[in-house]
């Protein structure tokens, strides 16, 4: 079942919770990583406000390479340990930065781009891409989005 906008609350937690849902629905039928990546970037990107970036990265011979997203031409290439992307990935944790301008190394691909949140997706055990959204506001991400990024990439890795 794929829900409207009408169907959200404006609760955050309750959003999410349709939104983890609605990504369960588009991709528990398909075995096809690009087609269910594809959709779950247009999904967030439907979804979240304030953002100007949503995506993915797989890890791919010791980098980062772009994968299907919403917004912007990317930076196709990030390097291990580069960037909020790959430090996400060097770390194996979620990043949150308030504002990019004072994250060390953060790579520009769009200026209009303030706040950053990247979730590591595994599979097996192993850190297979991330998850990456930015947004032109500063502090756009908190815990709750945290929690939930978190749990829809979780979701996500189940079924690719």
């Amino acid at each position: 079942m794929l829900f409207q906008a009408e169907d959200y609350s404006g609760q955050k937690e309750k959003d999410y919770e349709l939104v983890n849902k609605q990504l369960k629905a588009l991709i528990e039928d398909e075995p096809d990583i690009t087609a269910n990546l594809a959709n779950a970037s247009a999904l967030l990107y439907q979804f979240l406000d304030d953002v100007n970036w949503v995506g993915f990265y797989l890890y791919k011979n010791g980098e980062l390479v772009l994968a299907p997203f919403q917004g912007l031409p990317a930076c196709v290439r990030i390097k291990y340990g580069n960037g909020v992307c790959g430090t996400a990935l060097k770390e194996k944790q979620t990043i949150r930065v308030e504002n990019v301008n004072e994250f060390p190394g953060h790579i520009a691909c769009d200026a209009a781009s303030q706040s950053e949140i990247v979730t590591p997706i595994y599979q097996d055990g192993q850190i297979i891409g991330v998850l990456d959204i930015d947004s032109p506001n500063l502090s756009r991400f908190d815990e709750i989005d945290q929690e939930n990024l978190e749990a829809f990439a979780k979701i996500l890795s189940e079924h690719l």
